[in-house]
């Protein structure tokens, strides 16, 4: 698979939480990371997604906010 985007990590799903709409899929991206994304239910159907399979997360933002107490 070849993208423009630089922002990739390889990780193990770890949970995927089935909406009727909506599903929300945990990946382990390492070193006790996680990665969350909301996509919708048909897609992550048409994806396969199960625990257990090894995905790419890629993402792309053009911003990122940091906030302190």
């Amino acid at each position: 698979m070849r993208l423009s985007a630089r922002n990739q990590l390889t990780g193990t799903v770890i949970s995927v939480t089935r909406g009727p709409v909506t599903s929300l899929v945990k990946v382990d991206v390492g070193g006790d990371q996680h990665i969350s994304a909301t996509l919708t239910t048909e897609a992550a159907d048409d994806l396969g997604l199960v625990v257990g399979a090894t995905v790419a997360t890629i993402f792309k933002a053009s911003a990122v906010i940091i906030g302190v107490e």
